[in-house]
């Protein structure tokens, strides 16, 4: 029986296209003068960025802490990278709120996105979003969507911080953190790999094909669905 559905962002609710087209390069335009304004507000992501870098055996600049320049140059390579680094997540998620608050952003979302998630809700289930993007980031696609507000329909939102999406043992906190038994959670992505950790943990799965998704090497393994209604 299944009691919750968590969901994938990219490639699930919303095309790759936004996020990769619109979001990552809204906000690496922005970097730089966001964090020369709010360096001293960010001291706890700068901590966790410096962490970071003592470990990046790919980037060749230095990193200093309290130069805003430093900072910033090193969360450009990030983005460049795609890296799923937790504190670069972070303020991405700052970057785009106060976009979406401007008007400047809103976000795009599947066309059978709305419909579905209020079914679920309707029907008693819990609705829950696991994404490399920050909480705060998840939660601004959902709010300034093209289909409205859709936060009131979800429940719980997840992020790096949690876990990496591709270890079993992040779905298994994720179960506990909901209360519910791990068979009872559908998770929907267009990753193999991550539905792979999620059936490791218990989960039951379902394959995103949607339309800009990169082909995945399924085999069979995993259902297909292409249209959340077909949950």
């Amino acid at each position: 029986m299944t009691q919750a559905i968590l969901l994938d962002i990219e490639g699930t609710t919303t095309p790759i296209d936004f996020v990769h087209n619109t979001l990552f390069p809204y906000a690496r335009a922005r970097v730089a003068g966001f964090v020369q304004q709010n360096l001293n507000d960010l001291k706890f992501e700068i901590t966790q960025l410096g962490k970071e870098h003592d470990a990046d055996a790919e980037y060749k600049g230095e990193f200093k802490s309290d130069a805003a320049n430093s900072v910033s140059d090193y969360l450009t390579f990030l983005i460049d990278n795609d890296r799923k680094s937790t504190p670069l997540k972070s303020i991405q998620g700052m970057i785009w709120q106060a976009g979406y608050a401007s008007g400047d952003l809103v976000s795009t979302v599947y066309p059978d996105v709305a419909a579905a998630i209020k079914k679920w809700k309707d029907d008693g289930k819990i609705v829950a979003i696991y994404s490399s993007g920050s909480v705060l980031a998840q939660q601004m696609i959902f709010k300034y969507s093209d289909q409205g507000d859709l936060t009131r329909y979800i429940d719980r939102y997840f992020d790096t911080n949690t876990g990496h999406k591709r270890e079993p043992e992040s779905y298994r906190k994720i179960a506990e953190d909901l209360e519910i038994s791990a068979e009872n959670i559908l998770f929907i992505s267009d990753i193999v790999q991550e539905l792979d950790a999620a059936s490791a943990s218990g989960m039951r799965t379902a394959l995103s094909i949607r339309p800009g998704n990169a082909p995945a090497n399924n085999e069979g393994v995993y259902r297909e669905i292409s249209d959340l209604s077909q949950v």
